[in-house]
């Protein structure tokens, strides 16, 4: 009888002794796993989309590429049921199982491929939904509670995805899904490639319309617009909307409750880019549009109901900056009472490349005399957000480093003054977060040389050290490359439009999202309100500019792609095309 060689006997005896030592699969330790490993693609929230892999929600007692998401063809021919321990051998080598998948990472470790299986079966899709199996299964594995899931790091309170879970790409948004990406979470400077993905614009498909959450409705309120940018609504209700490449105003006309549009007018034509509109003074009865245009604050004579121009345009700042070009959208609004106007420059350039350094005690004289962290030279008063009489005189810094704060709003309740605000490119997918925040008087908030916070950009580094620890952080972070642009309140909580971005591989955006508010303070996180404007990961049909509250409530969307407006209200689901 040949004897065993000693490597095989002692194999043979240690593992089933390992065997027995091993722990049981645990759902605990497996959520940790998928938030860690998987979260960043896949999703298990309730009606969220999955991101770069589908949703994996009741997944166990599931047929395979039986979801809304674009499996590869060899898993939807493969059609197989997931049971546990086809969903092992899958998540061990998902070439070898299933040849031709697009599912390229693996989990080699056995103890961590039982814990995710485990967790994975514990989660059973709502009864009625597209994720729920068509039967039940044994899932091999007793069913957790989901209170045990807040537990897991990153794993979020109250359905906020936190973490690695917040990231993801368009399939994951959709109306509900809310997120909160803190500082802490972010992956480091330059850790994936400075991606050139600008969207393919395509006409609207016939069955495509933007998805609103549960209760809303939404409705094509004007179509055929000269892209159109931001939008303001008069006190009487007239909306108002600058056509910025057309250098023109258009005011549209509904009566409330109307879902769209019954007369529209050129209120002004021939303006140098014309963005940001304010009516003054604040109340019922305002006398002045003041439009906020290229490089330079004009107003026109204004009462309740025109809808041409009485005359031509007072201007009341000449020049907001010695340069112009890079950013050129020029938000204004007033403080509640009326007393200051804001106006918000966005930079000329990424991260001030070539606008030279100076010395400790030159930066220091050019602080105290423009404003903490105040750029020079060719970003000279750009990056900021400048305060003015009303009669354009007076004019200062009131706050520094808000790359392009493209849309301004004043809380109506606090008095706050809010940017909506596009960071810096470059430094791959999910850096530099976009941002919502309040703004407060003399506040640096980093750009160019630092990123939220103290965070220093490699390509200006040792240009500043005296600001170190000096920038504030944002309120709100958004994902990098969201491109977040015109924003408004409605009953106390924010609403802002993401544009989308060409700095981004995997696309984000193109959608509106809500923030939440407490007695006017943000709570960090965000909420997609509206999306459904991509189509496929090369192409798009819409994008989020402005959002304004029309005089019966609802919620105005003008997007740039289509030339469209739609209106938001609550009530039935079903829209109008």
């Amino acid at each position: 009888m040949t004897r065993p060689p000693l490597r095989s006997a002692l194999l043979l005896v240690l593992l089933p002794l390992l065997a027995a030592a091993a722990p049981p699969p645990s759902a605990s330790r497996g959520a940790t796993v998928f938030q860690t490993l998987c979260a960043l693609c896949h999703s298990v929230e309730a009606g969220a989309g999955g991101g770069q892999g589908p949703n994996l929600l009741g997944v166990v007692g599931r047929k395979a590429a039986s979801t809304d998401f674009s499996d590869s063809a060899a898993l939807r021919g493969w059609g197989k049921t997931w049971t546990p321990e086809l969903l092992g051998k899958y998540l061990a080598n998902p070439g070898a199982l299933v040849p031709g998948t697009t599912m390229a990472v693996r989990l080699p470790d056995r103890a961590q491929r039982a814990d995710v299986v485990a967790y994975l079966a514990s989660l059973k899709a709502p009864a009625g939904s597209a994720a729920a199996p068509a039967h039940a299964l044994d899932a091999g594995a007793a069913p957790q509670a989901a209170a045990t899931l807040p537990s897991a790091p990153d794993a979020g309170t109250g359905g906020v995805l936190v973490g690695a879970a917040a990231f993801g790409d368009w399939r994951s948004d959709a109306p509900g899904v809310r997120r909160l990406i803190r500082v802490e979470d972010l992956p480091a400077p330059f850790g994936t490639p400075s991606a050139r993905n600008s969207p393919r614009v395509v006409p609207r498909p016939a069955d495509a319309l933007p998805k609103a959450p549960e209760g809303w409705r939404v409705d094509l309120f004007a179509e055929g617009l000269d892209v159109p940018r931001q939008m303001r609504v008069s006190p009487g209700g007239d909306v108002f909307i600058a056509e910025t490449d057309r250098g023109r105003i258009r005011v549209l006309r509904a009566k409330d409750g109307a879902t769209r549009a019954e007369e529209r007018w050129t209120f002004a034509d021939g303006l140098d880019g014309p963005f940001g509109m304010a009516f003054y003074p604040p109340g019922a009865s305002p006398e002045w549009l003041y439009v906020a245009e290229n490089n330079r604050v004009v107003r026109f004579a204004y009462r309740q109901g025109d809808t041409t121009a009485r005359s031509r345009p007072e201007v009341l700042v000449k020049d907001l900056s010695p340069t112009t070009g890079g950013h050129t959208t020029r938000d204004v609004v007033f403080s509640l009472d009326g007393k200051r106007m804001f106006v918000s420059v966005g930079s000329q350039s990424n991260v001030a490349e070539g606008m030279g350094k100076k010395s400790a005690d030159e930066a220091r004289a050019w602080d105290a005399a423009n404003g903490l962290g105040a750029t020079w030279s060719f970003e000279e008063r750009r990056a900021n957000v400048l305060v003015f009489d009303p009669d354009g005189k007076n004019g200062r810094i009131f706050a520094t480093g808000l790359r392009n704060c493209v849309g301004m709003a004043v809380h109506p309740a606090t008095g706050d003054v809010w940017c909506s605000t596009n960071e810096r490119d470059g430094m791959g997918d999910d850096l530099v977060p976009d941002y919502v925040t309040r703004v407060k008087e003399g506040a640096f908030y980093g750009w160019p040389w630092y990123w939220l916070g103290d965070h220093q950009d490699s390509r200006l580094k040792g240009q500043r050290p005296d600001l170190a620890g000096k920038a504030t952080v944002p309120d709100v972070l958004i994902q990098a490359h969201s491109a977040s642009l015109g924003m408004t309140f409605r009953e106390g909580d924010g609403f802002a439009a993401e544009h989308g971005s060409w700095n981004r591989e995997r696309r984000t955006g193109y959608k509106v999202i809500r923030i939440p508010t407490r007695n006017g303070v943000p709570t960090g996180e965000y909420e997609d309100f509206l999306t459904g404007f991509v189509v496929d990961p090369r192409s798009v049909w819409g994008r989020p500019v402005g959002v304004a509250v029309a005089h019966d409530g609802a919620l105005l969307v003008t997007e740039d792609a289509g030339g469209t407006v739609w209106r938001v209200a609550p009530g039935s689901r079903a829209a109008s095309r």
